[in-house]
């Protein structure tokens, strides 16, 4: 299962298409006219237009990043992926089973930058790693016994209702022309042949 991770935007091409806006204010355009052409609201078209009756060209461009900057850079998130395909035992954890915690550890071990487990979820998703979760199996298990069972017991045990005909079910049984029907209680309808 993948995590839903936000498209990220692309500033530069929004920083063009604000560009191509004043382009056009600049050759007398209107704002529905901008709007229209480059895909925005009037809106959009008018803040742009009132920016660059400001400031110019200058104003338009982009103002930078947006949001904080990520803890992790590329580097060590690749360091990261690379420590959690060693498996949690490599890492002193008594199972290989990754936990939010435990990949928090390790993130903190690893970079010395400390996420919550929750987090920890987000920056999974975005490097695609997704939910695994073990089959459950009691430890006592024998599986030559499992393979008898259900060859030699589980037939008899298992209830069937068209045991009489393999393949048949009961409304397979039902809609076929040779089946019995009961019009009335006690009493069992047999089928006239032509």
């Amino acid at each position: 299962m993948k995590t839903p991770v936000r498209p990220r935007r692309d500033f530069q091409a929004l920083e063009q298409r604000r560009q191509q806006a004043a382009k056009l204010f600049r050759g007398g355009e209107t704002l529905a006219f901008v709007a229209r052409v480059l895909h925005a609201s009037r809106q959009s078209a008018s803040r742009w237009y009132q920016a660059w009756k400001r400031g110019g060209l200058p104003a338009l461009r982009a103002a930078g990043r947006a949001g904080r900057k990520p803890k992790l850079n590329l580097r060590q998130l690749q360091q990261v992926a690379h420590l959690l395909c060693q498996g949690a035992r490599a890492h002193g954890f008594g199972t290989d089973l990754w936990t939010l915690p435990r990949v928090a550890a390790v993130i903190e071990r690893q970079t010395g930058v400390r996420y919550h487990p929750g987090h920890v979820w987000k920056i999974l998703g975005a490097m695609n790693w997704s939910l695994q979760r073990p089959a459950r199996q009691a430890r006592e298990r024998n599986e030559e016994g499992v393979r008898q069972w259900v060859a030699e017991r589980w037939p008899a045990v298992k209830k069937t209702l068209g045991a009489e005909k393999p393949g048949l079910s009961s409304k397979t049984r039902a809609a076929s022309p040779n089946a019995p029907r009961s019009d009335a209680p006690g009493r069992r309808a047999v089928r006239r042949q032509p």
